[in-house]
């Protein structure tokens, strides 16, 4: 049977516990949203949340609420989720393009200062900070920019500097519960605010039915926030195995920025060599193996080569690795393997 890159099921208990969660509501639709909310903000520390349909909802309502005008930049990563580009065009605003930090995964103060500086830029009304494959940028110097920042931490729950949160940091902060979301709730979002002068922004909108985020959804959520803790013991003790893999070979880690602990979302290397060779290798050892930034804006083409160039070299050979808790003992040695052989 081929190891999957990411969990295609979740296990039996979780989905029969979601069931029994759903049939025993006896109060009516959206009471599991509100208990998912409830839940989250003792894990999160934050004052205020919705709990929405899907990240891309999300990122409409936080850029709105800084109510932009027509034609203001938002400077997001060029490795950042493709639907970012079109949400903020769709608010007849204009990507401002920024590169990555060379040997990381992030934007940094340094290069969103070269993204504002290109000639020709919108004036730039936010940064959207996308935590890309769960490496948290320095979030305290790019505050220190001066403008406001909205954080997506869909990949980084569960990273902490000391008793800091990833998603500390923003105006709002979107916590995406999508199928590769490190909260992986079949689809949704949350989008929150730490402090309470924030929160009444959000607490001023008004919230549409089919917007909201369904009960299923929010279930299923509760199940993988109560399973966190658990989840994250089992990704660090993999993730150990493929380090120690990773080391005999000559492609790289990312490095993370700043005194974060990396939270284990995946397993990227950077790579030595071509992509197609790692891939078909990894094939026929029965193993997916998948391009890290493929559906990023640089991956799929909307960021011109010339204009983020550390960033589109990693969407070429940027690749990641199954990780996650339902791995087993035997499949997380032959992934390990696996690396320790590539070519």
């Amino acid at each position: 049977m081929k190891i999957e890159v990411y969990s295609p099921t979740i296990r039996r208990k979780e989905m029969d516990a979601v069931l029994t969660a759903l049939v025993e509501d006896k109060v009516g639709p959206g009471e599991q949203a509100k208990f998912l909310v409830q839940i989250a903000k003792e894990h999160l520390q934050f004052d205020f949340c919705l709990a929405l349909r899907s990240p891309a909802v999300a990122l409409y309502m936080a850029l709105r609420a800084l109510n932009p005008e027509d034609g203001q930049g938002v400077v997001i990563s060029a490795l950042s989720p493709r639907y970012y580009g079109e949400v903020i065009r769709e608010l007849r605003l204009k990507p401002v393009y920024c590169d990555v930090a060379p040997g990381t995964a992030g934007i940094s103060p340094e290069t969103i200062q070269a993204a504002l500086a290109r000639e020709g830029e919108a004036p730039a009304r936010c940064i959207v900070a996308n935590h890309t494959l769960g490496y948290v940028p320095d979030m305290a110097a790019i505050t220190q920019l001066g403008l406001p920042v909205i954080e997506d931490c869909s990949q980084s729950y569960g990273t902490a500097a000391g008793e800091t949160l990833a998603g500390s940091f923003g105006v709002f902060t979107i916590l995406g519960l999508e199928e590769r979301d490190m909260l992986t709730a079949g689809g949704g979002a949350l989008l929150y605010a730490v402090n309470r002068r924030d929160a009444s922004v959000l607490r001023g909108i008004t919230l549409l039915g089919e917007n909201s985020l369904p009960d299923m959804n929010a279930a299923m959520a509760v199940i993988q926030v109560r399973e966190a803790a658990r989840n994250a013991e089992k990704r660090r003790e993999i993730a150990a195995a493929y380090n120690q893999a990773a080391l005999r070979t000559r492609h790289k880690r990312f490095v993370q920025q700043g005194d974060w602990d990396y939270n284990n979302y995946t397993f990227p290397l950077i790579l030595e060599t071509g992509m197609k060779d790692v891939k078909a290798y990894a094939k026929r050892k029965e193993i997916a193996v998948e391009s890290a930034f493929e559906d990023t804006l640089a991956g799929s083409g909307g960021v011109p080569p010339g204009v983020c160039p550390e960033a589109y070299s990693l969407s070429l050979r940027t690749a990641i690795f199954p990780l996650y808790p339902r791995l087993g003992a035997a499949d997380t040695e032959k992934v390990a393997k696996l690396i320790m052989t590539l070519p």
